[in-house]
């Protein structure tokens, strides 16, 4: 697809067209098949923490959005993978410079041609969208599909950091829970019901 294709495809909302830009889940699967994946979120309470050693240490780690990093001993240094549901801008792109891009946003009008044309590019589909958004009755966070991304994978072990679902707010902004369009308290119940029932996942205690 050339650049002008990739724009024609946003305004007319040719999904089909995007999602051939896309590399497999199957692909996505076999980059992190039994090994140890890091999934770092933004909350404020991590920066307090000192989990940059053990977060650097993960096979693959994927960080979101705005992907802040106040200090490596709280938040590491390395990224391999960037889940983004916001523009990724040239400063975005020459701090973080990941191996692959997953864009988790249903909304296709913020993906840039640079980023979808990236090599092991990955687009959320949006049935996955619609089952995760049913699920939990509430549009879900950028963090809660990449956790569900992860579940469906055949990684070995999975640590979430910097999710405390917006009690300390986000690194990335002053909005408050109730000015985001996400259910936090829906969104820790279904953290909660997969760490009961998938194992290799674990909540790192960022206090």
């Amino acid at each position: 697809m050339t650049r002008m294709g990739f724009i024609w495809a946003k305004l007319l909302n040719r999904e089909g067209d995007l999602a051939a830009l896309s590399d497999t889940f199957d692909n996505l699967k076999k980059d992190i098949d039994g090994k140890s994946v890091a999934i770092i979120g933004n909350a404020r309470s991590m920066q307090l923490a000192k989990n940059g050693i053990r977060i650097d240490s993960a096979d693959v780690i994927i960080r979101i959005n705005s992907a802040p990093i106040p200090s490596e001993v709280s938040h590491g240094q390395r990224t391999d993978w960037h889940a983004l549901a916001i523009r990724n801008s040239a400063s975005l792109r020459s701090r973080i410079k990941p191996s692959r891009y997953l864009w988790m946003s249903h909304k296709r009008k913020r993906l840039d041609w640079k980023t979808a044309s990236s090599s092991g590019f990955f687009l959320f589909s949006p049935s996955d969208f619609k089952r995760l958004s049913d699920n939990i009755g509430s549009r879900p966070s950028t963090g809660l599909m990449l956790i569900d991304l992860i579940e469906r994978s055949t990684a070995k072990h999975v640590e979430l950091f910097g999710f405390d679902f917006f009690a300390s707010l986000s690194l990335t902004g002053s909005r408050t829970a109730d000015q985001v369009p996400h259910d936090f308290e829906a969104e820790k119940q279904w953290v909660r019901r997969l760490l009961d029932r998938d194992k290799r996942f674990v909540l790192i205690d960022d206090a």
